[in-house]
């Protein structure tokens, strides 16, 4: 117990290192904490959103479970005993363990087909009789209304059956309500009379009650209640039962990472309990939701390997924080460590007494730190960008126990890294320490051991073979998962930054002793004792520095790669739809039919004569007029854009097909959006080139490589149907809008020697000569719109214009549906938490260095103040001292930090797929990014400067000078 209270009054006195270094534990656990949360949170937020994406694309509610069984001679008393035993397990078992609420549960049964005719009448053996099936449906009047008649009753009425058809179900059946019917079959027990009596359709038209939702499957069927089928043809077997399923709607809007364990385990559950009843054949099952959530683990796979390759270097960074901290601490107490070990106290007793002290932080860290990690995922689900914050839904957060298992694994690193200096404090005895002081000029161990040339060797020798990957998955057109991919890749740009810092830091002194020697004549006594203070104390200032140099470095890269991302994204999408709006209309034409199912050459019948087929008809277009385009509300600029897939060509006594892209280059060079730098000219310069002249063409690189095609060579253009003819190459370019020269995602056989021959071809020519020579097809229709243009207003013209579109493509759209992607906004997050911690660590730590420093050189400034030096001079000192020591670091934090983005963010393609990454990913730096950066750092060394002069301001002559004496 003493040696606890002991303890406690040594964190007392030490109150602000000890502070300090709680701050850096549990900023470290809080850190990694987040890490499990937030990929939870945003991980259950982009299986939403899938599935949200999954119903708008095929109007289909992803939220459901439907299993089924058929009955083909069972005996009566098993299928009772099966449809029992699973109705119990249904509604037991299955519908509470989904994870998710169930918000209906319908048990659907029908009997087997059977031919029904009027009950009463002279019976026309020659007419056909229609056939139907009796079905019930759990709570079914709660989801329709009824356009006509009464809902049935549950029980026979005079022996009829009464039921619900639709309103085709009775044109079908050739009929009216209330119409008795008598079901002749040969498997029906007795007489059995049915009648309906009213039509019903839904009541809300997107309502996932009925897994039909056009109630095709009803147009033959007599709807009967639950309670009337389950009495009857259940368990009075008057019908023989054919079928029955059960079908679960479920929320799925509830659905989150840690539940979709629970969704895929019950659907494994449903299907084992039902196979085990019945044969395989006789089973079916669906579920729509499947396939989706096995998209969304390979995405969730990609965002924690993306999450933990970001956060990695602001980790490291946490590490040297505590390391100095630490150090610092040990520092101070280096002296009683070393009186305490020559007196007879073990090592092992000193370790104890720091390693208590560790535990305390360490415990309170580890309880602490994941609440703050809660707190600090809620900040990043308002991120919209880069240091961007806006008012949006917020995330579902919990914590889960990943937070606190990947905690005390943070915490215990800490820990460990708390002791090291400890260790190595204790093996020196006083007389050894005193020896220490007096060589405070010595080496560091990293310059020592060459651990600067050792970390960049490392993550050149890494960056060297990871961008060999990226070009072999890009010339080969695979997957980011067809090549293995070292997770210590993503380890690189932090070993690449500490080796670049801690070289330039070898450099340093150097570059001091020249600044000395240049001016040693005639520099002024302040800055002469500046230059002399960090130039012999040059090693002390080392974990400070390194530490800045990783913090800014840190943070620029956050900056880099954010933004990066973001602009590559962006541009992406622009380059991929080349304009504003894209869009299609259907041309009047001569097209004839198509053939009915059954006639000769149709769907189901047999062949066309062999003259027919043997000629491919020509379609004739009618060109619309195209200038209500250009008159279309916000409208800045239209062109025509016409596209032919597969287009053939010759040259060079070789031939191929390509796309083929006819175009008014003047047009299309004020609509189209491409970047400046992807060429080697701009491209309305290639588009002035091949203007004069109507045969000029344009081709990729890849074709004029693959045939041997130069410029003023000739080359025959023309497609199925179409005689080619002849054009002129102009130009040779490696990108066009929307032309991807990369080899599409699986088309390349990888042991094809010439597995760049596949890569795709593209020819741009004139529009009219295309038209003039070849043939008159539809073209798109791109715009470009005037700044804060209206959407909706251009929707409304199109709509009132009467256009004949059949499809439109709206980049802005895509833009904002990209913007709000749960993938990139999981990248803004933890871009985001990574630069701020990084300077609020950053901050702390220089301010905690400076304060120590300051306070440990009082009886130093005390001398200088008596022997004359005013306190402005101090000052003047002490913001020198600072410029070439925080001041350098943070300029080579910048450099390395740019140096790091430029040469490693390219690598997080591989988060993506580095085959449809057109245009080229590239590293971009944004002005207002290091805006931000640079005024945060000038703040923080303002501040910093002035808590420094306050303090020296207090410091007094005579309690220095006594401080000395003592």
């Amino acid at each position: 117990m003493a040696l606890f209270i002991m303890i406690i009054r040594k964190m007392v006195q030490n109150k602000w290192l000890v502070a300090s270094m709680f701050f850096g534990i549990l900023m470290t656990v809080a850190l990694v904490g987040t890490m499990p949360i937030y990929s939870e949170a945003i991980l259950s937020r982009m299986l939403v959103k899938d599935l949200q994406t999954f119903q708008e694309d095929r109007n289909l509610y992803p939220g459901t479970h439907w299993s089924s069984i058929g009955f083909y001679n069972e005996s009566p008393e098993k299928r009772l005993k099966v449809l029992s035993e699973l109705d119990d397990f249904m509604a037991n078992e299955a519908s509470p363990s989904f994870g998710i609420p169930v918000k209906e549960l319908v048990t659907e049964r029908r009997s087997k087909s059977f031919v029904f005719v009027p009950a009463v009448g002279v019976e026309d053996q020659n007419k056909s009789k229609p056939s139907a099936t009796l079905r019930s449906f759990t709570d079914f009047n709660d989801h329709i209304v009824l356009e006509d008649g009464r809902l049935p009753s549950d029980t026979p009425v005079d022996g009829v059956y009464e039921a619900l058809v639709t309103s085709k179900a009775l044109g079908n059946f050739k009929t009216v309500l209330d119409t008795v019917f008598e079901i002749q079959d040969e498997r029906v027990q007795g007489t059995i009379l049915i009648k309906p009596v009213g039509i019903i359709a839904k009541k809300d038209d997107d309502d996932p009650f009925f897994r039909n939702a056009a109630l095709t499957d009803l147009n033959s069927a007599f709807v009967v209640s639950e309670k009337l089928f389950n009495q009857e043809v259940i368990l009075g077997n008057k019908i023989p039962v054919a079928f029955s399923g059960w079908y679960f709607v479920l929320d799925y809007n509830k659905m989150e990472l840690r539940n979709v364990y629970d969704f895929l385990g019950t659907d494994e559950k449903i299907r084992s309990a039902v196979l085990k009843r019945i044969v395989i054949y006789q089973t079916e099952f669906v579920v729509p939701a499947l396939d989706t959530i096995s998209k969304y683990f390979e995405r969730a796979k990609q965002l924690g390997k993306l999450m933990w390759s970001l956060n990695v270097p602001v980790l490291i960074m946490l590490g040297f924080y505590m390391f100095m901290v630490s150090n610092l601490i040990i520092s101070r107490q280096r002296n009683e460590i070393a009186i305490l070990r020559s007196r007879g106290a073990a090592r092992w007793q000193v370790i104890s007494s720091f390693a208590i002290e560790g535990l305390i932080l360490c415990g309170l860290a580890f309880v602490l730190g994941p609440l703050l990690g809660m707190m600090l995922t809620k900040v990043l689900g308002a991120s919209n960008g880069f240091l961007e914050f806006i008012q949006r839904t917020s995330m579902t957060v919990r914590m889960n126990s990943d937070a606190y298992l990947f905690g005390s694994i943070a915490a215990g690193v800490s820990f460990i890294m708390m002791l090291i200096p400890v260790i190595l404090a204790t093996r020196v005895t006083i007389v050894g320490h005193k020896q220490q002081l007096a060589r405070s000029m010595k080496m560091p161990f990293w310059h020592k051991a060459f651990l600067d040339v050792l970390a960049l060797a490392i993550s050149i020798y890494g960056l060297y073979t990871f961008e060999k990957r990226l070009k072999d998955l890009q010339a080969l057109g695979l997957n980011s998962d067809d090549l293995n991919i070292d997770p210590l890749q993503f380890i690189m740009p932090a070993l690449f930054i500490v080796g670049s810092g801690l070289l330039l830091l070898r450099l340093y002194p150097y570059v001091l002793r020249l600044i000395y020697w240049i001016g040693r004549k005639f520099w002024p006594p302040s800055l002469y004792a500046t230059l002399i203070q960090v130039g012999r104390s040059s090693s002390q200032y080392q974990f400070l520095m390194i530490f800045l140099i990783m913090t800014i470095a840190v943070g620029v890269f956050s900056a880099g790669a954010a933004r990066t991302l973001n602009a590559n994204t962006e541009d992406r999408i622009r380059y991929a739809n080349g304009a504003d709006f894209i869009i299609e209309s259907r041309w009047p034409n001569d097209e004839p039919p198509p053939l009915p199912p059954g006639s000769p050459g149709g769907f189901g019948g047999g062949s066309a004569p062999e003259t027919a087929s043997s000629v491919t008809k020509v379609i004739h277009y009618l060109e619309p007029s195209f200038d209500p385009y250009t008159s279309l509300p916000g409208v800045e600029h239209a062109a025509k854009v016409f596209v032919k897939k597969n287009a053939n060509f010759s040259a060079a006594n070789d031939g191929g097909t390509a796309t083929l892209i006819g175009i008014d280059t003047n047009d299309f060079g004020n609509t189209t959006w491409f970047p400046e730098d992807l060429l080697d000219y701009h491209i309305n310069d290639y588009l002035n080139l091949m203007a004069p002249d109507s045969r000029a063409v344009l081709i990729s690189k890849t074709l004029a490589d693959q045939k041997g095609l130069k410029q003023g060579d000739s080359i025959n253009i023309g497609w199925t149907g179409i005689a080619t003819q002849p054009f002129v190459v102009f130009g040779i370019i490696d990108y066009f809008p929307t032309f991807n020269p990369n080899p599409a995602v699986g088309s390349v056989n990888t042991a094809n020697a010439k597995a760049a021959a596949s890569a795709p071809m593209l020819i741009v020519g004139h529009l009219s000569r295309i038209q003039f020579q070849l043939g008159l097809e539809p073209y798109q229709v791109w715009l470009k719109m005037k700044e804060g243009a209206s959407t909706a207003e251009l929707y409304d013209g199109i709509s009132n214009g009467k256009f004949n579109v059949t499809s439109i493509v709206n980049t802005k759209e895509m833009l904002g549906k990209a913007k709000n992607d749960p993938f990139l906004l999981a990248l803004n997050g933890v871009l985001t938490l990574g630069f701020i911690i990084s300077i609020l660590v950053s901050f702390v730590g220089f301010l905690l260095y400076w304060i120590l420093s300051l306070k440990g050189r009082t009886l130093q400034n005390g001398i200088m103040r008596a022997i004359g030096l005013s306190l402005r001079q101090l000052i003047g000192m002490l913001a020198l001292e600072q410029l070439l020591t925080s001041g350098v670091a943070i300029m080579i934090g910048v450099l390395v930090g740019n140096i790091t983005s430029i040469l490693f963010v390219p690598n997080f393609q591989i988060a993506f797929n580095p085959s449809s990454l057109v245009p080229p990913f590239k590293v971009i730096f944004e002005a207002m990014d290091f805006t931000r950066l640079y005024t945060i750092v000038f703040i923080m060394l303002l501040l910093g400067l002035g808590i420094l002069s306050y303090m020296l301001s207090r410091i007094r002559v005579h309690q220095a000078l006594k401080l000395g004496e003592d």
